[in-house]
């Protein structure tokens, strides 16, 4: 979230698509509630189904699942044309003024700069244009030039009209204009808006052109940085936005810096492709403080490998695991099910083990029949869970499911009993960014021990084995800190003042007094170096265990705003700063658009309010708000994605129409999918409808079908069908259907519903249906039921990579005598 959840109450519009907060994030949602009953605030819902939470929204609109971007550039277009958009804040605080080169281009689905050979874009063709005299890119602050961004983006946009919306999304006109009003009403100084969105995005081929959608309407609107604004994630567990902070994805290091290619073959060659250039020199110049890349990059060495690293061997930069290729886990599984990997460096065997943690592969991955074969194809798996999920037994998945006899696979499997998060210290980072402490509820149960010592031990183990034998590169084993008072179980209070950092060497600022003694914590990123003197595990978290205590275990409730910040509760990343771009909260001479709702304000000296996502006493007009991007300012226009600079829509992979933007290109032409024997994807005429997955309240994930008392409220697996379908398939409710995919079938309980409905989509008739994700055939035997993933195709994201569970295209029929 670039605000927070408290930070919900001070909107004066909520906007909510992509996402089901009454019913998946019920704790959150009450800021949304306290929003209307407070401030008279208007929620909105976009939803293909009318969930708990539209049913208490002000306007709520159907879409077709996957066609968000059309229903959002609609808006975008809504507002430019009728001038519902805070132009001054789009002149200073985002990329509206600056002109884009020549060679960018729009035509018939495509950017420029694509290569079909290759399947990817030349994003060099996007480049801002040049400007020789500031060694910068040219400006122009009037925002009329021809290819300045606004320009070019009323320009793109100028095709998703209301009837084109309705064409494609499938929303009635009048109801598309009701939201584009009510939305646009934050377009000034004056109201102020907040977008929340969930994996009703993040989970398609272009769920990040549509969270970069959402982000190019707020900045359009100004409402970004202000309190009450801003584009926010509701994460889908209690710590994802942890594991994505700590590297959860093979392309990250910890804090979003980048794992290092094989191509940099030492640290200075890693910074200088990494570090990024400040691109505006202008008025108004960016701070980039990515610049600052160095400091991080050689603390989090110092904090990895302690006095091993040094100046004399690049900080062990050398020891880091390099990636040449993609290792995305659908990647690593269709290495696994092909038996080889085409890297770099040419062909290699396919992996041979796997260890995986609190996840399900068999459950959460889609296609589950292609997992299911490429574990039979390992030597050994290990499973660390607390309850015995399907992929520890997906030998014996259920012959429906397409996996080899089980007399045939040669995996061996090992399982490792892991207490759950109440047995444990810790910290989770919440979809606010914030870190806060819990403590250990009880023991784990039997033979089940924390993460943290299951890990210790194997790596331990494996030490062990490198001191007594040797092996490849065994200076990235030998080297590792491990320094707790308990090696084999890490106390999770020592890791997290390892993440926070401490001085290596004392330090001193530039007048030669000192900061901190050498081993003291630090208060913050500000302190890091590049030479050595600093270790910090993970830099935008750096702040939360200072010398002070640890600062996640705060329960302060004071809030001197009045805003719900909160400062002494818990540590918000980065620096403790409760919204982001909080500069853009305010105008060009420092004083907030709306002095009721002040982010942070100039009062001459300092920037005071919430801690200054700039420097504190850096006065208005030195730097722009927008102090991580090299231009300073909020990117209209984004030429770092993968599939384009502009949000544009396009089918999913299994699209349900020819797209009426551009028929030729139907899906994004840059969209990942993988081409083994398992991998299929049907087209409409074997498979006329659209299908979704979702979540519910009662059930968390895959965990909580193993508990009575959960499948006593929530006793199964069902499949959501529109009352006109039902009919013309001959399905009553509770009876048994069928929905069949490319991939397979399933088979549940029908559930005959008024909360799908028909949609008209470019004159024709489409059917969508959806189904809860929780089941599988472990756990309770009476409450067991299909994988839902069965049936989703493998197709990512090409930025993310994140898999397309929202949107495929099924077919539904009656299955048989029914149950109730």
């Amino acid at each position: 979230m670039t605000n927070g959840w408290v930070d919900v109450r001070n909107a004066d519009v909520v906007l909510i698509m992509g996402g089901n907060p009454a019913e998946n994030h019920p704790c959150g949602f009450k800021w949304a509630v306290e929003a209307k009953r407070h401030r008279n605030a208007k929620l909105v819902v976009v939803d293909p189904r009318f969930t708990r939470t539209a049913s208490v929204a002000d306007v709520y609109a159907p879409i077709r699942p996957g066609t968000d971007i059309a229903f959002l550039n609609g808006i975008i277009r809504y507002a430019l044309e009728t001038g519902r958009y805070h132009e001054e804040y789009v002149r200073i605080h985002t990329a509206g003024p600056y002109i884009v080169g020549e060679k960018f281009a729009f035509d018939d689905g495509l950017f420029s700069g694509f290569d079909p050979e290759k399947g990817a874009y030349d994003k060099s063709a996007w480049a801002y244009e040049p400007d020789p005299k500031t060694n910068g890119y040219q400006v122009d602050r009037t925002m009329k030039h021809p290819r300045c961004t606004l320009q070019l983006l009323k320009k793109h946009v100028e095709r998703y009209t209301p009837e084109m919306v309705e064409r494609i999304c499938g929303t009635p006109k009048e109801q598309f204009l009701k939201v584009a009003e009510v939305v646009t009403s934050t377009g000034n100084a004056e109201r102020v808006g907040t977008i929340m969105y969930a994996l009703g995005w993040t989970q398609h081929s272009v769920g990040v052109q549509m969270i970069r959608a959402a982000a190019t309407l707020q900045l359009l609107l100004g409402n970004v940085g202000r309190p009450g604004g801003g584009v926010n994630a509701m994460r889908g567990h209690s710590n994802i936005q942890g594991a994505t902070d700590i590297a959860g994805v093979f392309d990250n290091l910890p804090g979003y810096l980048a794992t290092p290619e094989s191509e940099s073959v030492d640290l200075k060659e890693y910074l200088a492709t990494v570090t990024p250039t400040t691109l505006n020199h202008q008025a108004w110049a960016s701070m980039n403080y990515w610049s600052n890349y160095p400091k991080f990059m050689v603390s989090l060495l110092k904090s990895l490998y302690g006095d091993a690293a040094t100046k004399e061997n690049d900080w062990g930069y050398q020891w880091l695991p390099k990636i040449d290729g993609n290792y995305s886990w659908l990647y690593i599984y269709d290495d696994m099910y092909r038996g080889n990997s085409v890297r770099a460096g040419g062909t290699e065997p396919g992996p041979e083990g796997l260890l995986t943690f609190g996840f399900n592969p068999v459950g959460v991955g889609p296609n589950t029949s292609k997992i299911i074969n490429a574990l039979s194809k390992l030597k050994f798996l290990v499973v660390g869970d607390n309850y015995q999920i399907e992929t520890a037994t997906f030998w014996k998945a259920p012959k429906e499911y397409g996996g080899p006899d089980s007399s045939q696979i040669q995996t061996e499997v090992f399982q490792l009993p892991c207490s759950g998060f109440a047995e444990t210290d810790g910290s989770f980072t919440n979809s606010a960014r914030w870190l806060q402490w819990k403590w250990k509820a009880l023991d784990p149960p039997g033979q089940a021990k924390t993460d943290q010592e299951v890990l210790a031990r194997i790596f331990l183990a494996v030490r062990d084995l490198y001191r007594k034998e040797g092996g490849a590169l065994p200076e990235a084993v030998l080297n590792v800190t491990w320094n707790y008072s308990t090696p084999a179980s890490p106390d999770l209070g020592e890791v997290l003042k390892e993440i926070n950092g401490k001085a290596v060497t004392d330090l001193k600022d530039k007048d030669g007094n000192l900061i901190r003694r050498a081993g003291q914590q630090l208060d913050g990123f500000g302190q890091l170096q590049d030479d050595g003197s600093t270790s910090c595990g993970c830099w935008i978290h750096s702040g939360v265990y200072t010398e002070a205590g640890n600062n996640a275990a705060r329960r302060g409730t004071e809030d001197p705003t009045g805003l719900g910040m909160y400062p002494n509760w818990a540590f918000s990343w980065p620096a403790n700063r409760r919204v982001l771009y909080n500069r853009a909260s305010a105008d060009a001479q420092g004083k907030p658009w709306d002095p009721t709702r002040p982010g942070i304000a100039w009062n001459g000296k300092l920037w005071v309010g919430d801690v200054p996502d700039i420097a504190p006493n850096s006065p208005p007009g030195q730097y722009g708000a927008f102090i991580q991007l090299p231009e300073g300012v909020g990117r209209l226009y984004a030429p770092s994605l993968n599939d384009g600079p502009f949000a544009e829509h396009y089918e999913a992979t299994e699209a349900a129409i020819a797209n009426p933007l551009h028929a030729k290109v139907t899906s994004s032409p840059v969209t990942v999918r993988f081409h083994s024997n398992k991998d299929v994807y049907g087209t409409r005429d074997q498979f006329p409808v659209v299908c979704t997955t979702y979540r519910l309240t009662e059930m968390y994930h895959y965990w909580t079908h193993h508990t009575n008392e959960l499948n006593q409220l929530q006793p199964g697996f069902f499949i959501e069908i529109p009352e006109e379908l039902a009919r013309e398939k001959g399905i009553a409710n509770g009876s048994r259907a069928r929905v069949t995919s490319a991939r397979g079938s399933i088979e549940g309980v029908a559930m005959v519903t008024r909360r799908l409905r028909q949609l008209t989509i470019d004159g024709q008739r489409v059917w969508h249906i959806g189904f809860p994700l929780h089941w599988g055939y472990e756990g309770d035997p009476n409450h067991v039921g299909p994988l839902a993933n069965f049936l989703t195709p493998s197709a990512m994201d090409p930025n993310t990579w994140t898999p397309e569970f929202k949107t495929f295209l099924v077919r539904l029929e009656k299955a048989g005598e029914g149950v109730t």
